[in-house]
C-alpha cells in the first residue's frame, strides 16, 4: 500500500469510485486550491483503494486542528489496515503542521468506523448532537 497527497483534480477522478458521488471537476479544483484542505489516498498496486479527507480548523483562541472530514475504503479492500493506515497518515500530517489535535464526528452505530479510529489511537470523548442547515442550491 502507498499512501499519496491529492494534488490534481484528475487524481480526485480516477479515485472518485471512494466518494458518495462523482467528482465534480469545479469541487475537485476548489477543494485542492483551499488551504489547509488535504486529501490523501491509499493504493493498491496502482489501484485507489481508500482515501482520507481532512480540513484544517483554525480559532483564535485556540489554534489549529484538523478535522478528518470522511474516511472510504473500497469494500474490497476493507479489513486490511487501510482506514487505520490512512487516518494514522493524516494524523502524521497534522501534526507536522501544527495542529494540537484532530477529531471526526462518528454515527455512533458505526461499529466499523468507531473501532478503526479507536485503533488509531482515537479516544470517546463522549455523545454529543449535530444540527445542520440544508441550503437548497
Amino acid at each position: 500500500m502507498d499512501i499519496r497527497r491529492a494534488r490534481t483534480a484528475a487524481e480526485l477522478t480516477a479515485a472518485e469510485a471512494l466518494f458518495d458521488g462523482p467528482a465534480r471537476q469545479d469541487w475537485s479544483e476548489r477543494f485542492l486550491a483551499a488551504p489547509g484542505h488535504l486529501m490523501l489516498i491509499a493504493y493498491v498496486d496502482g489501484v485507489p483503494a481508500g482515501m482520507v479527507s481532512g480540513v484544517e480548523m483554525a480559532h483564535p483562541d485556540k489554534g489549529t486542528e484538523m478535522c478528518l472530514y470522511e474516511l472510504s475504503v473500497d469494500e474490497g479492500y476493507r479489513r486490511r489496515g487501510i482506514g487505520r493506515a490512512l487516518t494514522l497518515a493524516l494524523a502524521e500530517e497534522a501534526q507536522a503542521r501544527g495542529c494540537y489535535g484532530m477529531w471526526v464526528g462518528v454515527d455512533t452505530d458505526n461499529e466499523a468506523a468507531l473501532a478503526t479510529y479507536t485503533a488509531a489511537g482515537a479516544r470517546d470523548e463522549g455523545v454529543f448532537t449535530m444540527r445542520g442547515w440544508p441550503f437548497n442550491p
